[in-house]
């Protein structure tokens, strides 16, 4: 994701860059079609150097306008270069008309698609549909991705992979799956989360050119965690601090088999720099806590009158890895909620929550699609259909920060735009990455970040450790194996 913008737009908002670009600042909509093509071209030529054959598939809309330039420049460059549309696409109008009939003048020929067209090894371009995609794609258009898809030819998709939603990251029925997009004038904030990895591939960025001015128009919708924001949240330490400066973390949790998860929450919070960590937990639990990690605190409690001198010593409470759901875990949850600590509220915490919903501005929830959708009482469907919307709509209900984890993370807050993660990788499909997130946001509200602020750059270094630590592998990738890289990347080199 190095060289892309940290500004994330709606579908929509990018059109109306575009047309901004062309109707306020002159900028003839031709050119930048043939700018896009360029770029896209350019990609091409560097991710497949050898290449001699390019497939150009068509619709009718802009997208197909960028397909006509690059199957005209690989034509100019030597390369044999085919461009064919779905059985009833008619030509193209506007600057796409005009791009058709320059690729027309050059010698260049437009076919009906057939899967035979995918016979010979080249590199499939996708310019059949674009952002403006409103409902499933049905007919020749999904006979014609799903012979794409079944052709294993690399792809390249311009601006979206053809029936990806852009603002979702969700395929419509269908959708290519590409090697690589090359996407225009502003990022869409579908191709970063939801599914949209599993079609993408890479993503590329190019402005075309339109003048900076263009983008004062109206703010982004979300944007891309980053690098930036880590340094200047975590800057160094002054020499004199102590523990008692950095915070007091205590974690609550780890019922009758499933220590694990408090234990694992712990140790994130304390990789991660807070002062002072706690668990609370089972009696039958509290002398195992610490034998692999002396430097924590445990405390078995089995009454909630037990919590509350632990709780008048915290600064910073996490709850639910481990909790279960039984009478136990429902009392140490009221107690906890009857503080006046910040809190973050995770796994069978927010399960116990949906059940008596109410609002808290000072606690951070961390909820995946499934806590996610029992919170909001909807399906994992429908919170996975429109992950921003869910995002903001559980800040809303819920008050504090919302984390909606998954491919592409989202931290919703109220008045702020939502941060998404596009960092990670599928080996975080594993147990306890969940609980070593829990204790790693706690960890960074102990040492004095804001809410909003530990939940974004929680988010970040957790995925951030993540990839550091698949780089051997993801298969196989363990919870345990981002606690080290946490501590090096809690200490960001200033620039």
């Amino acid at each position: 994701m190095r060289g892309l913008p940290t500004a994330l737009y709606r579908a929509a908002q990018v059109r109306e860059l575009d047309r901004l670009a062309i109707e306020k600042w002159g900028e003839p909509g031709i050119d930048l079609m043939n700018r896009a093509g360029h770029a896209a071209f350019a990609a091409l030529q560097k991710r497949w150097p050898s290449i001699q054959r390019i497939v150009v598939v068509c619709g009718s809309g802009n997208n197909a306008g960028d397909g006509y330039v690059v199957a005209r420049l690989a034509r100019e460059a030597g390369l044999i270069a085919a461009v064919y549309r779905p059985k009833g696409v008619g030509d193209p109008h506007g600057d796409g008309l005009r791009a058709y009939n320059a690729w027309l003048a050059c010698g260049g020929t437009v076919g009906e698609f057939k899967a035979g067209a995918l016979a010979t090894p080249c590199v499939v371009v996708d310019g059949l549909l674009g952002t403006g995609l409103e409902r499933d794609v049905t007919g020749e258009f999904a006979a014609v991705i799903e012979a794409i898809n079944q052709s294993s030819r690399p792809v390249l998709a311009l601006d979206v992979p053809s029936g990806l939603n852009a603002d979702s990251g969700m395929p419509m029925g269908i959708a290519v799956r590409a090697e690589m997009t090359v996407t225009f004038v502003g990022l869409k904030r579908g191709l970063f989360t939801g599914l949209a990895q599993d079609y993408t591939g890479s993503v590329r960025f190019d402005s075309l050119g339109i003048p900076q001015e263009v983008y004062q128009a109206f703010d982004p919708d979300a944007m891309r965690l980053s690098q930036e924001e880590i340094r200047a949240a975590l800057t160094p330490r002054a020499r004199s601090s102590h523990k008692g400066d950095n915070g007091h973390v205590l974690v609550i949790g780890g019922e009758r088999g499933m220590l694990g998860a408090a234990r694992l929450a712990a140790s994130g919070a304390a990789r991660i720099g807070a002062g002072l960590v706690s668990v609370a937990t089972r009696e039958s639990h509290a002398g195992l806590v610490t034998l692999t990690q002396p430097e924590l605190m445990s405390h078995g409690i089995e009454e909630p009158a037990a919590l509350e001198k632990l709780l008048e010593r915290a600064s910073v409470v996490a709850i639910g890895p481990g909790l279960g759901r039984s009478d136990w875990a429902r009392s140490l949850l009221d107690c906890v909620l009857l503080s006046e600590q910040r809190l973050v509220i995770d796994a069978d915490a927010l399960n116990l929550l949906a059940h008596r919903p109410h609002v808290n501005e000072r606690w951070i929830l961390t909820p995946h699609p499934g806590e996610a959708a029992r919170l909001l009482d909807c399906s994992i469907a429908e919170v996975q259909s429109d992950r921003f919307g869910s995002a903001r709509r559980l800040q809303s209900r819920y008050g504090g920060v919302a984390v909606l984890k998954g491919a592409g993370s989202i931290i919703a807050d109220a008045g702020e735009i939502p941060g998404l993660c596009t960092l990670g990788n599928p080996g975080m499909g594993s147990g306890g990455m969940g609980d070593v997130l829990t204790g790693v946001i706690a960890g960074l509200l102990a040492q004095g970040l804001s809410s909003v602020q530990a939940a974004r750059v929680g988010v970040y270094l957790h995925a951030q450790a993540a990839d550091a630590a698949a780089r051997d592998g993801e298969r196989g990738l363990l919870a345990t194996d981002l606690l080290p890289h946490l501590r090096r990347l809690a200490n960001p080199a200033p620039r």
